[in-house]
C-alpha cells in the first residue's frame, strides 16, 4: 500500500504582529512590505513558547485527526533549524510529551524544505514495512533568531508549526513522487550567525528557478503532465517566488496555496500549515494531485507529488 497524509495538524501563536506596527520600529511600510512579498502579518511565539510547545500542540491534533493514539507512532521527525537547544532533540522531546513509548525520534535539518525531506524519508520507512505511523512536524521559532532591526529580514518570518500522520492509503492515493536537491555553493547566500542573514537577490534568483524545475521534474517523475495537476502549495516566503512556480504548471492563480499573507515566512511549517488551511477550505478535495515545493539555506529544494485522500 503507498504511503501518504492520514491525519494533519496545525498551531500558531496568538501574538499577531502586523506590517503597520513593524512600521513603528524599523525603516519600512506596509505597502513596501505587501508589494515584494505579499505578507501583511505573521505570528510571534512569547517568550514561554518554545519549538517544542508548538510542535507538541500541531502533533496532537494531527494524532486525533488520524483517529490513532500516541502509542500507534512509531517513528517521529522533526524539521526545524530553530530547537528550543542543540540537544535533547526537539523530537525526543516531542516523544516523552505525548506519551509516545513505541516511537523512534529524530530531527531533520533542510530549513524551509524540511518538511518535504520529512516526508521523503516517512514515506522510505513505511514504504520498507520497517514503521507504520510516522508523525512528520515542520516547526519553527524564527523569531528568537530574527534581528529586528534589519529592515530585510524582520519583515519576512514568523513562528508556527505543522504536522501530519503518514502511513498507509489506498490505492493510487499517497506520495506519487518527489524531487531533492542541494547546491552547498549558495549556502553563504542564507546563514545564521548570532541572527539569520540573507542575501535578498541571490536567494530570488535561486528560488524562481529551482521552484519551478523542482515542481516539473516531480510532476514529470511521476509520469503525469501540467494538465493533471490540481493545486500546488508552494513555500510561503514571497508572493512573487510563488507565482513563478505556479506560472511553470500553467495553474490558474485560485490553484495555489496563499497563507503567506496571515503567516509571513514560517520555514518549515509554511507547508504544512498551508496544506490544513487549503483542506478546511475545501480547496484540496480527494483525488486531486497536489504539487508540494520547497527551497531553503543550504541551499536545498524538496518537491513532492501526492494524489490526496486516505
Amino acid at each position: 500500500m503507498p504511503a501518504g497524509v492520514i491525519g494533519m495538524g496545525t498551531y500558531v501563536p496568538e501574538k499577531v504582529i502586523t506590517n503597520k506596527e513593524l512600521e513603528t520600529k524599523i525603516d519600512t511600510s506596509d505597502e513596501w512590505i505587501q508589494t515584494r512579498t505579499g505578507i501583511k502579518e505573521r505570528r510571534i511565539a512569547s517568550g514561554e513558547i518554545d519549538t517544542s510547545h508548538m510542535a507538541f500542540n500541531a502533533a496532537k491534533e494531527a494524532i486525533q485527526d488520524a483517529n490513532i493514539s500516541p502509542d500507534d507512532i512509531d517513528l517521529i521527525l522533526v524539521a526545524t533549524v530553530t530547537p528550543d537547544q542543540p540537544f535533547p532533540s526537539v523530537s525526543s522531546m516531542l516523544q516523552h510529551q505525548l506519551g509516545a513509548t513505541n516511537a523512534a525520534a529524530m530531527d531533520i535539518s533542510a530549513a524551509c524544505a524540511g518538511f518535504i525531506y520529512g516526508m521523503v524519508t516517512a514515506k522510505q520507512f513505511i514504504d520498507s514495512g520497517a514503521h507504520n505511523n510516522v508523525l512528520v512536524i515542520g516547526v519553527e521559532k524564527l523569531s528568537k533568531i530574527v534581528d529586528w532591526e534589519d529592515r530585510n529580514t524582520a519583515v519576512l518570518f514568523g513562528d508556527g508549526a505543522g504536522a501530519a500522520v503518514m502511513g498507509q492509503v489506498s490505492e493510487g492515493r499517497g506520495i506519487l513522487s518527489y524531487d531533492l536537491g542541494s547546491d552547498g555553493s549558495g549556502g553563504e547566500h542564507i546563514k545564521q550567525d548570532e541572527f539569520l542573514r540573507m542575501n535578498g537577490r541571490e536567494v530570488f534568483k535561486f528560488a524562481v528557478r529551482q521552484m519551478g524545475e523542482s515542481s516539473l521534474s516531480v510532476v514529470e517523475k511521476a509520469g503525469l503532465t501540467k494538465e493533471d495537476v490540481n493545486f500546488i502549495i508552494p513555500h510561503q516566503a514571497n508572493i512573487r517566488i510563488m507565482e513563478s512556480a505556479r506560472q511553470r504548471l500553467e495553474l490558474p492563480i485560485e490553484k495555489m496555496s496563499k497563507t503567506v499573507d496571515r503567516y509571513g515566512n514560517t520555514s518549515s511549517a509554511s507547508i504544512p500549515l498551508s496544506l490544513k488551511y487549503d483542506l478546511e477550505h475545501g480547496k484540496i478535495k480527494d483525488d486531486d494531485v497536489v504539487v508540494l515545493v520547497g527551497f531553503g539555506a543550504g541551499l536545498v529544494w524538496g518537491s513532492v507529488a501526492l494524489r490526496w485522500g486516505r
